[in-house]
């Protein structure tokens, strides 16, 4: 396993407000003959949306497998040095954002172990509910087999990905396969995973098919990867997606699979709102067009007499040109993204850092000046982004400022791979919508319907989990989470085992 750079993470100047802070990519490939390192940087790529802290690749040649990894983005970790040494006829990607465990360099993915089947390395989006309970099965686990001579490696890491790794790796059956299979059944929470030995490719996705997984085709090859823009930027075809409750394995052979638990859909419905590409499809469905649905569909639940709808860019784009479209107000941009905020190692002064959203964002003076402006964004987390906004337009002259949200009010946490804040931070868990309002500085808020969020994607709301909305989680959580992603390191200190 290799390190580039020092290993320190290196803050992003403004961490967005709207949307938690996202959550992971995987990406997989099997292609013999092809650079398969290139084609999981380049997945990555794609997906680099969903995890800004550290981004990993493994690569295996049928004999070894090898693994470059380091903190940052995928276009700050590799160069084609880097991927020059990562050679084989598989291999697979991550990258991160910390749901369990801090953002270290230990932390960041491809995992890898040793087990009896030979190296193991592991790539995870989602979150489990049962961590806990599966770390001390794992401690157990090891402590028998060093208390047996064998020579174990212990914890490294202190993420759900190294547990789920661990176990595989040290399940007593007779192939990799059958070990993955058994493991799997014992996961609580949402995951969908890909791993793999020297020579196979595998992917699992929890029954319930929370966070999205993909599989394309290439002309010699498969993909699977998060969402279907990373299978778009290596040419690969989309065939379909991973199942929930699916096992598949990709090998020399082509690709086989087995159902190992029964299926009971509940994708996230924030994928939809926020999280996934708009130029990505889940459930078949283009998210882009879920997202102006979004917008039309709030026009109708909030209309308002304004002169300009402008959007909270990039994620509130679609919506915005949604709202414009049924309201017949026209659009504008009225908001300028610094495209690059997040995505530099130098830290901002005392003096720069007290201009906030500024970095982020700039108001267009000649758009808003002496105007009634509805500003779209996607959700409001805990309203500091939105508060700095309304104050922006106020000094750049408009006249009324009417806030419309794309998604229903953000209520409850996240626990199945959105690092949302706690209940207590969230500001729709304790104010009423005219009071978020009168605390963003609005003249008018206006939130879309959870009935109508569920009927722009055209989906039906039982394939839905919209437990940040609503409190009703499909999957039973602990009660006590007051650790947080922090629980694997404060038992780690409290048994002394770093």
């Amino acid at each position: 396993m290799k390190r580039g750079g020092d290993g320190k993470l290196n803050h992003q100047l403004l961490m967005d407000d709207a949307a938690g802070q996202e959550e992971c990519g995987v990406f997989g490939v099997y292609a013999p003959g092809e650079e398969v390192a290139k084609l999981t940087f380049y997945g990555l790529y794609a997906l680099q949306h969903r995890g800004q802290e550290s981004a990993g690749i493994a690569t295996a040649d049928g004999e070894r497998i090898v693994i470059y990894k380091d903190m940052g983005l995928v276009s700050q970790v590799f160069t084609e040095t880097e991927l020059s040494t990562l050679t084989g006829k598989l291999a697979i990607g991550h990258c991160r954002y910390s749901t369990t465990g801090s953002s270290t360099w230990a932390n960041a993915q491809p995992t890898l172990r040793a087990s009896e089947y030979g190296a193991l390395s592991l790539a995870h989006n989602g979150n489990l509910t049962n961590t806990p309970e599966l770390a001390a099965e794992l401690a157990e686990k090891i402590q028998e087999r060093i208390a047996q001579g064998e020579k174990v490696a212990k914890l490294k890491a202190t993420t759900d990905s190294e547990i789920m790794t661990g176990l595989i790796a040290l399940e007593s059956n007779t192939d990799i396969e059958k070990s993955a299979i058994q493991v799997l059944k014992k996961l609580k929470g949402a995951f969908s995973i890909v791993f793999m030995d020297e020579k196979k490719l595998y992917a699992a996705r929890d029954p319930h098919g929370i966070r999205p997984l993909v599989i394309g085709k290439l002309e010699n090859g498969w993909v699977v990867a998060s969402e279907t823009s990373g299978l778009d930027i290596v040419g690969a075809k989309f065939e379909r997606e991973v199942q929930p409750g699916e096992f598949i394995v990709i090998d020399e052979n082509g690709m086989r699979s087995q159902i190992w638990a029964e299926p009971n859909v509940k994708g996230c419905l924030f994928e939809f709102i926020y999280l996934a590409r708009p130029d990505s499809k889940i459930s078949q469905v283009n998210v882009h067009q879920v997202r102006v649905a979004l917008g039309a569909q709030l026009a109708k639940e909030h209309p308002v007499e304004a002169d300009v709808v402008i959007p909270v860019p990039d994620s509130g784009t679609p919506a915005a040109v949604g709202y414009a479209q049924a309201s017949g107000i026209p659009y504008g941009l009225g908001l300028i993204k610094n495209a690059y905020v997040g995505r530099t190692f130098i830290q901002p002064s005392q003096t720069i850092r007290q201009l906030g959203i500024r970095l982020k964002l700039n108001p267009l003076k000649e758009i808003i000046e002496g105007k009634s402006v509805v500003v779209v964004d996607d959700s409001i987390v805990r309203g500091n982004t939105q508060r700095a906004i309304v104050k922006m337009l106020r000094e750049a002259g408009a006249k009324a400022i009417h806030v419309r949200i794309s998604s229903p009010p953000v209520q409850w946490p996240c626990y199945f791979g959105i690092d949302f804040a706690s209940r207590a931070e969230l500001i729709a868990a304790e104010l009423s919508v005219e009071e978020i309002k009168r605390s963003i500085g609005a003249d008018s808020l206006g939130y879309i319907s959870h009935e109508g969020a569920i009927a722009a994607t055209t989906l039906a709301e039982k394939s839905f989990c919209s437990a940040c909305f609503t409190g009703d989680y499909p999957i039973a959580v602990p009660v006590d989470l007051s650790l947080g992603k922090h629980l694997l390191e404060v038992v780690s200190s409290e048994k002394g085992n770093n």
